[in-house]
């Protein structure tokens, strides 16, 4: 035993090194199921180390400003910087090349709207609520008022950790917005104050029988005790993978989460691509009809947008029953905070704005436009994006990543593989000791506080009081060389129809108006 000791003890360091080298170059031959290795032993282990830090390296050393994607370095330091309170501004002029291809252009008034000592955004500038009243048309005994154009979208408790959830659901609070729950179910951290839309997909989570199927005694139990809810989301399919369902493997389903979501703990999970609570267009609406009716509360859709048959159909049925959803959200193709094959992600569903022009052109051909509430989903988080989509017919906008980024996400893009660094999409606990709660929910609010802040600066150059006043005339967009721009209108083929508007002062004594300023109104009564 003394010899083997003195033995490894003379061995010099360089020596271990050696050795080790000498078993991972035998092991490399050896091994069949790398090639590079095994025709390189040694060496051809840094092909893989590049390979996998390859992406940071091009995010901090090589790619320019607006080169990234999905959110470049412009884009997203503007997010920080108005999450944080600093100052966002850029000099010496922009640095985008405004004859690309799609550059948005909006056109300014000669003389901007003028906002008096007396007006509401001059005691409070953040004030930017929806200009409809979501279920008023199909006289809801619960109608809501969004008091936020800008909201958080759909991201669960399970895809999101549980600090991050608890972070954007105070910081929805702060700001005045509302908080879409994701289909992951209702958790505790989605009950913090702020005004929540309980949003259900396939999996019905949170509302389910123990066999999988759709449960109206849970929903209407679920809403009976958690009163902040304002409305219900019925998922259809979503931009990052349209009619794909999911599995939640066992590994993932803790007590808590299995409580949340209604099933048994440590046992996978399937999210089938399509509903079990109906299968054609007419159930889909009586089912909608029956949980408005059950609850009380507007009732909505989300999908992303592709063949638009099935569409005509609803809009027939709706026009000729007088029922329906309250509201849809439109996903885009580019959305992505839920992680898919690239096959789906690159390929499945139109992109926003494409996706959003069919849909709005068949609800104003049937008349449907002026009752519906529609919202927008899908990099959407930035005033001037927001302004084109506004003018095409948009009432709200839901912002999924740029939430997360206020929060603190660095876009590591590793939200699917339950180690990102940030602790913002994972469950594990150490990394999400970073997300400091009070701190990451002001940030939030500040972001959106700044955009609403940013997005009447512009509404008000352009003439208008609110944005649900800006027409397609008022935005211009690059379509190729010859025609440098062209207005919405002749772009997308449609003229968006005027939302009725009366002033900003109207919208704030709205008794359905939600956040919290119902109590600030009392407040000021009294």
């Amino acid at each position: 035993m003394d010899f083997i000791i003195n033995l490894i003890t003379s061995i010099s360091w360089w020596m271990w090194i050696l050795i080790v080298l000498v078993i991972v170059a035998i092991r490399d031959i050896l091994q069949r199921s790398h090639t590079i290795s095994h025709n390189f032993p040694v060496v051809g282990h840094l092909r893989y180390l590049f390979e996998s830090i390859g992406p940071e390296i091009r995010q901090y050393f090589i790619a320019n400003n607006r080169e990234e994607l999905p959110f470049n370095r412009i884009e997203r330091g503007w997010v920080y910087a108005s999450s944080k309170n600093e100052n966002n501004y850029e000099g010496f002029g922009t640095d985008r090349d405004i004859y690309a291809h799609q550059h948005i252009f909006i056109n300014n008034a000669m003389i901007p709207f003028k906002i008096d000592d007396k007006h509401i955004n001059a005691q409070d500038k953040y004030f930017l609520p929806c200009a409809k009243v979501i279920g008023a048309h199909h006289k809801r005994r619960k109608p809501y008022r969004p008091a936020s154009i800008i909201n958080v979208s759909a991201m669960s408790y399970g895809s999101l950790s549980a600090k991050a959830i608890e972070s954007l659901n105070k910081g929805v609070k702060i700001a005045h917005a509302f908080h879409n729950t994701g289909e992951g179910g209702l958790s505790p951290y989605h009950s913090h104050g702020g005004d929540v839309v309980f949003h259900f997909g396939t999996g019905y989570f949170g509302v389910r029988t123990e066999d999988g199927n759709f449960s109206m005694e849970k929903m209407k139990k679920l809403v009976e005790d958690n009163p902040f809810i304002r409305a219900i989301e019925l998922k259809l399919s979503q931009g990052a993978k349209p009619g794909k369902g999911g599995v939640l493997p066992g590994s993932k389903i803790s007590k808590e989460i299995a409580e949340i979501r209604g099933v048994e703990q440590g046992k996978d999970v399937l999210s089938p691509p399509t509903h079990k609570a109906f299968s054609t267009i007419p159930e889909m609406v009586d089912f909608i009809e029956a949980i408005a009716n059950a609850t009380g509360l507007p009732v909505g859709i989300k999908a992303a947008i592709g063949k638009l048959e099935q569409w005509e159909e609803l809009t027939d049925l709706m026009v000729k029953s007088g029922k329906g959803p309250d509201f849809i959200t439109v996903d885009g193709g580019e959305g992505g905070t839920g992680a898919a094959p690239p096959s789906f992600a690159d390929h499945v569903s139109l992109p926003w704005v494409y996706g959003f022009g069919d849909l709005y052109k068949l609800f104003q051909r049937k008349g449907l436009e002026k009752q519906m509430v529609f919202i927008g989903s899908g990099k959407l988080g930035f005033p001037g994006k927001a302004a084109m989509a506004f003018a095409m017919g948009v009432d709200v906008i839901n912002v999924a990543r740029e939430a997360m980024m206020s929060i603190g996400c660095i876009q590591a893009k590793v939200c699917h593989t339950n180690r990102c660094p940030s602790g913002v999409a994972t469950q594990n606990k150490w990394l999400q000791r970073g997300i400091d709660i009070p701190l990451k929910s002001e940030r939030l609010a500040q972001y959106f506080k700044t955009f609403r802040k940013e997005f009447l600066e512009i509404t008000h150059a352009a003439g208008y009081e609110h944005p649900c006043q800006f027409k397609m005339t008022d935005i211009e967009v690059n379509v190729d060389d010859h025609n440098l721009s062209s207005e919405l209108s002749s772009t997308y083929q449609f003229e968006k129809t005027p939302v009725p508007y009366t002033n900003m002062k109207s919208l704030r004594h709205c008794e359905y108006l939600g956040g919290n300023y119902k109590k600030s109104l009392q407040t000021e009564k009294s």
